[in-house]
């Protein structure tokens, strides 16, 4: 029996900027302690990442704000499907288990304060990390965790 496509299994997916170096250095992060693959990406940029905000009446060219979506197959089309921010990223980090499960306990910190910092990183993101220069993932199946295929 083959595998369930990754884009059509259902379970949470990280919508990210594509093309922020701090964006895909901390997907890779990801994709290292969460070891039961859980977890799924698709860059903001991308069709689906585009087709999913437009269903969602999210804005299409907000590439500053990284969206959790809970449930990629399923939902009810309402802000209660997806977390953005930190708090997607705490759920993220939730969902990789491990490590992922005590970083998230950032989440005590009031949405506020991590939000301020969110938005202040979010600005100064590219002057300090630059914009990321595809290169291939550490282990060649991670690829296969990326609904559009791995940016190239």
């Amino acid at each position: 029996m083959s595998p369930t496509p990754t884009a059509s299994r259902p379970g949470p997916v990280l919508l990210y900027d594509g093309t922020c170096g701090l964006c895909n250095r901390a997907v890779r992060a990801l994709l290292r302690i969460d070891r039961r693959g859980r977890l799924r990406y698709a860059t903001l940029q991308g069709a689906r990442g585009q087709a999913w905000l437009g269903a969602h009446g999210l804005a299409l060219d907000n590439f500053g704000s990284l969206v959790l979506v809970r449930d990629w197959e399923g939902g009810t089309g309402g802000p209660e499907d997806y977390a953005l921010r930190t708090d997607g990223l705490a759920e993220a980090l939730s969902a990789c288990g491990g490590i992922g499960s005590v970083l998230a306990w950032m989440r005590f910190i009031p949405r506020p304060v991590r939000d301020g910092a969110y938005a202040l990183v979010s600005r100064l993101r590219y002057r300090i990390f630059g914009e990321w220069r595809p290169r291939p993932l550490a282990r060649p199946e991670w690829a296969d965790r990326f609904i559009d295929g791995y940016p190239s």
